[in-house]
């Protein structure tokens, strides 16, 4: 491992393979309170799916124990504490059962977390600035959605974008596309986003608005 390494710290991490049911993302905010004091949030659970790495679906709220919610909140605000400052962090954690275990953390709005545009009063970017800037924030639910990616499908600059209006007429969909000048066959260029009573109607929606979107020269 050491011979391996990028660098020389002296220090090697061993990490060890666990079974697990599913990873989420716990957006977890550090605002100020009305006394100026500050306090930890939490949206509810992302669920995710991840291929070679990279995020390629998410849904709001993933259903799992409440017992898997606290200890997930408990690490959260642990590590968040001690990190410290202000804003949005993506704490990403594996569940089994009621078993959680930390994965990574990002001090910042995270990919998975723009499902939140559509599921939550104020989204992971809002919430981000407002907790930076001092103001109140709200993570309160208006409900159930899903995100899904919009791939590039072809190395070229200058794209435009085929079946945007196809994708539109799914009901309760939403497309955000990125504005990225060059395009690569897995470079995520956008989002379709979908809300609707229950997660797997989301998710159904946001995986088919993407599907019609496309890219062209």
């Amino acid at each position: 491992a050491m011979e391996g390494g990028r660098v020389n710290q002296g220090k090697v991490i061993v990490e060890e393979k666990i079974e697990f049911d599913f990873e989420i993302t716990l957006l977890t905010v550090r605002s100020l309170d009305e006394n100026g004091e500050n306090i930890t949030s939490f949206c509810e659970p992302i669920g995710h799916i991840q291929k070679a790495g990279d995020y390629v679906e998410s849904w709001q709220p993933q259903a799992m124990s409440k017992t898997a919610i606290e200890k997930s909140q408990h690490i959260a605000k642990t590590i968040t504490e001690n990190l410290g400052g202000r804003g949005i962090f993506g704490v990403e954690l594996f569940i089994k059962g009621d078993d959680v275990w930390f994965s990574e953390v990002s001090p910042r709005p995270h990919d998975t977390g723009m499902v939140t545009m559509v599921t939550q009063r104020q989204n992971e970017f809002e919430l981000h600035a407002r907790a930076i800037l001092g103001l109140p924030v709200s993570v309160a639910m208006m409900s159930p959605g899903a995100s899904a990616v919009i791939y590039g499908g072809m190395n070229a600059k200058g794209i435009a974008f085929e079946g945007v209006d196809q994708a539109l007429r799914i009901p309760q969909t939403e497309i955000r596309l990125f504005g990225k000048p060059e395009a690569f066959v897995k470079r995520r260029m956008g989002v379709a986003l979908a809300y609707d009573q229950d997660v797997e109607t989301a998710r159904e929606n946001a995986k088919a608005a993407a599907g019609k979107v496309k890219p062209v020269v």
